[in-house]
């Protein structure tokens, strides 16, 4: 019987799980709570990551932090990098404007994490 071997990421705590495949159906061990249990079969079975990164802001040296709004497969998160890699925004930008919607047709939103003005970054 094969033990996958996690550390849950849900808080700081960091406990240490293990999920056995028993009787058809996959038993967590090792969770102090219910969304450890949940974080191990979603890692398991379709693991997915927040993504976050910079952005090009244009005719400015800085650049704008963003975010996804919810998991995005580990599998995909190199392909949205490269699609973000090409973005570049105009400022004013505020917090949790969508710069890219539905990205990858995923369901999830790439957002920025916080506002940019035009004054303070073109003199």
């Amino acid at each position: 019987m094969e033990v996958i071997k996690l550390t849950c990421i849900n808080c700081p705590l960091g406990c240490a799980l293990e999920v056995r495949y028993i009787d058809e159906e996959y038993v967590v061990t090792g969770n102090r709570c219910i969304r450890g249990k949940k974080y191990a079969l979603a890692e398991i079975s379709n693991p997915t990551r927040i993504l976050t990164t910079t952005i090009r802001v244009k005719n400015s040296p800085y650049m704008l932090s963003v975010k996804s709004n919810g998991g995005i497969a580990k599998d995909k998160i190199f392909e949205c990098i490269q699609i973000l890699k090409e973005i570049e925004v105009q400022a004013p930008i505020s917090m949790n404007e969508i710069i890219v919607a539905n990205i990858l047709d995923s369901g999830i939103d790439i957002v920025a994490t916080k506002s940019i003005g035009g004054d303070e970054l073109y003199g």
